[in-house]
């Protein structure tokens, strides 16, 4: 995994390393190399400075250009100029390297490259005035844009901006920043790279998921093993509106494509007598209902989950007082790992998160934004402003997992966090988070004492599954039944070889 530090953090980290071991002119050199080694430059380049210590990484950057040959030129806001970006300056300008004003620039139409290193990751508000202008001249060149550090206007936090660069390459320095995953990043930038410039992080520990971390949820199989030691899931909901919403969470087995021994599908009658044609490997368990809508009896979910170890809920069930009931027994009694998704959550929100302190085992919740402020009580604006802060504070209170869904997936139990940044804007569709379900379940099962790092590996095959779903079918046309059925080569990829047995 990959360290996620916040801006404050990484801030503190700086400084620490300043005052332990290494100057921050040493640091601002290795920032510059970072980025200038990090890019495809096409010349000429413009490298567009502000006042802080991002300009002082681009004017060592612009030293790397000229001492390439590569013809470059020192475009600069103002003469302002922090002390170790002072000395890096003057380096530019006894090199001769042109310096221009931006008050003289009207267009950066004609330049190859643009370095922007006008706002480092500290910015928040909102560019105005001159750097307004110099972000939308960036946008509007043509060029290969690389910015330093991050988009200039992009919050480092939150990943929200009201104008910020369009990058083809943004260049981390040191450690990654939420504001680099989170809300409209990935519209932003276009590929992404972190280099180490030998900084030591100093924070609570946010991580970046990455392939090699999902691979270790998907261990070698033994050959003297049965379907028992995979672990029995339950995937329970529908309702004949939302009919199909529990189909993709077993679709192509999701649950047993990604791993699962046994799938238990757990539907209204009516709709388990229509999905026996299509559903082979799973165990149909059927429910009790009223007019398509599930109807809660104790005895009949205690025989549904008979030896499961982790089970879904909701998935299309509906927003009605049975499921509400139900959701209020499984905290009571499952001992498992259960999973609230779609109206399982919308029914705890209804009858209050409270009910989360007589969970008898662990819970797993998987909301999106609007769901979440459901569950928090908390406006969709300040969730999208301070989601991970809010996320752990939840996970925290009510001694629960929470998988907040978004372009980049939070999952944290209030002391561990984690971030997964796989997937496709073509996984904004219905039936999405009902594939991460059965995978999820699947998963949990398999690491009953581990749910965040079970959710966490959930999360990033979901994401791949899905961006193998885009190549094939487009991010228009894919569907989430394309991301279950991508699910095998999200897993395959990521596993070594397997082993061949001795005859062979």
């Amino acid at each position: 995994m990959q360290n996620i530090l916040s801006v404050g953090e990484m801030r503190m980290s700086d400084a620490i390393a300043i005052s332990s071991f290494v100057p921050g002119m040493e640091l601002m050199r290795r920032a510059g190399e970072g980025i200038f080694r990090a890019a495809a430059w096409k010349p000429p380049v413009a490298v567009v400075c502000g006042t802080g210590n991002n300009a002082g990484d681009g004017f060592v950057t612009a030293m790397m250009l000229a001492d390439a040959g590569i013809p470059c030129e020192i475009l600069l806001r103002e003469e302002t100029f922090t002390g170790d970006g002072k000395f890096w300056f003057d380096c530019c300008t006894a090199k001769r390297i042109p310096v221009r004003m931006w008050s003289e620039i009207e267009t950066l139409e004609g330049y190859g490259s643009v370095a922007d290193c006008i706002f480092g990751t500290g910015f928040h508000g909102s560019a105005e005035g001159e750097s307004a202008r110099m972000i939308r001249l960036i946008n509007e060149s043509g060029a290969y844009v690389v910015s330093a550090d991050i988009n200039s206007g992009l919050n480092g936090d939150n990943g929200l901006a009201e104008q910020a660069v369009r990058s083809d390459l943004t260049v981390c320095i040191g450690s990654w920043q939420p504001g680099h995953f989170l809300n409209m990043a990935a519209d932003l930038m276009r590929e992404k790279v972190c280099v180490d410039i030998g900084i030591p992080p100093k924070g609570r520990g946010m991580q970046l998921m990455e392939a090699e971390d999902a691979a270790e949820m998907f261990p070698p199989r033994k050959h003297f093993s049965h379907k028992g030691d995979y672990g029995t899931v339950a995937l329970m909901g529908g309702s004949l509106r939302y009919s199909g919403a529990v189909r993709l969470a077993a679709l192509a087995n999701a649950g047993m494509r990604a791993g699962a021994g046994i799938a238990r599908l757990c539907a209204p009658r009516s709709l388990c007598e229509k999905m026996i044609p299509e559903i082979l490997e799973a165990t149909l368990f059927p429910l009790d209902e009223e007019r398509g809508e599930l109807v809660f009896r104790e005895e009949t979910f205690r025989e549904a989950l008979a030896g499961t170890r982790a089970a879904a809920f909701g998935m299309g069930a509906g927003n009605t007082e049975e499921t509400r009931k139900a959701v209020e027994w499984l905290l009571r009694n499952y001992e498992g790992t259960l999973i609230l998704d779609a109206d399982g959550l919308n029914a705890l929100a209804a009858g209050g998160c409270e009910a989360l302190a007589e969970s008898r085992g662990k819970v797993i919740l998987t909301p999106h934004p609007g769901e979440f402020a459901r569950l928090s009580g908390r406006k969709p604006e300040k969730i999208r402003n301070n989601p991970i802060p809010l996320a752990e504070e939840f996970a925290r209170k009510h001694g629960v997992t929470l998988l907040l869904k978004g372009p980049a997936t939070i999952i944290t139990d209030g002391t561990k966090t984690i971030l997964t940044d796989r997937g496709t804007p073509g996984m904004a569709t219905g039936g999405s988070g009902d594939v991460l379900s059965g995978i999820l379940s699947a998963v949990a099962a398999a690491h009953p004492d581990d749910p965040t790092m079970a959710a966490a590996a959930a999360a990033w095959i979901n994401g791949r599954a899905g961006e193998i779903a885009a190549e094939r079918m487009g991010d228009v046309s894919m569907t989430a039944g394309d991301t279950a059925a991508a699910v095998p080569e999200a897993i395959r990829e990521i596993r070594p070889p397997e082993q061949k047995s001795p005859r062979e």
